[in-house]
């Protein structure tokens, strides 16, 4: 097998490292997501940090800036539509 030249090994690096910082920032999104679907009462603070965490993983490339734009319309809209 023939050896790997340094940039190779250094895509390979980087690689791993943005894939562990995309997948970190879109599951936190989803959980933040999850518990604002789930949250009872006042919403408003829970929905924010969902917002803020879906804005972060499209800021760091783990889902799609219009993505994370239709996830924040449908959710602001769910959160509306539970409190009437």
């Amino acid at each position: 097998m023939a050896k790997k030249k340094r940039s190779a090994l250094k895509r390979i690096r980087q690689t791993r490292r943005r894939t562990t910082i995309k997948t970190l920032a879109r599951s936190a999104s989803r959980t933040a997501v999850k518990a604002a679907r789930e949250a009872t009462g006042d919403t408003g603070d829970v929905v924010r940090k969902a917002a803020s965490a879906l804005d972060k993983a499209a800021k760091r490339g783990g889902i799609h800036k219009n993505a994370a734009r239709r996830r924040k319309s449908r959710l602001m809209k769910a959160a509306a539509n539970k409190t009437t």
